[in-house]
């Protein structure tokens, strides 16, 4: 059960930033995480660290909200009948995550950890749109992230 991980570091402008993003180990541990909490196997997906820009650019174009955003899923649609082992694309906004990190008062990596599972499940077809989809979407990061030694993000800090 292994999440295939390719990691891009876009984001280079703040040292002490960059210094947060975690290592590409533990973005693998997340990821198999998820993916042993759902039972999946080699599926493939790519990692995008980003800056306010890219994340704004984005959000801008692709969700018509012009603000840069904590985390952005691309689903891999396959052509019908084909089937491969593409989950999507994750972009991350370092920024973005280190602020509300600190405005939560929450360890970073807790709020990357917490961004990675969202995310993912986000590529799996997890939403977030309606109260019944939020219970069940939200009720599934809080145990994935309890099995990464993590506390519930949506308790108050």
């Amino acid at each position: 059960m292994t999440a295939l991980i390719d990691l891009q570091l876009a984001y280079e402008d703040d040292p002490a930033i960059a210094a947060d993003i975690p290592a590409a180990s533990q973005l693998q541990h997340w990821a198999d995480m998820v993916f042993v909490m759902l039972d999946l196997f080699d599926q493939e997906m790519t990692l995008r660290f980003v800056g306010i820009d890219e994340s704004q650019a984005l959000n801008s174009q692709f969700r018509g909200k012009d603000k840069p955003t904590n985390v952005l899923s691309f689903p891999f649609e396959s052509p019908p009948g084909m089937e491969m082992p593409l989950l999507g694309d994750l972009v991350i906004c370092a920024p973005v995550i280190s602020q509300e990190a600190q405005e939560q008062g929450k360890p970073v990596k807790h709020h990357y950890a917490h961004m990675i599972v969202h995310g993912i499940l986000h590529l799996l077809g997890y939403d977030h749109i309606d109260d019944a989809q939020a219970e069940e979407m939200e009720a599934l990061e809080i145990q994935i992230l309890a099995e990464l030694d993590i506390d519930d993000p949506y308790q108050d800090h």
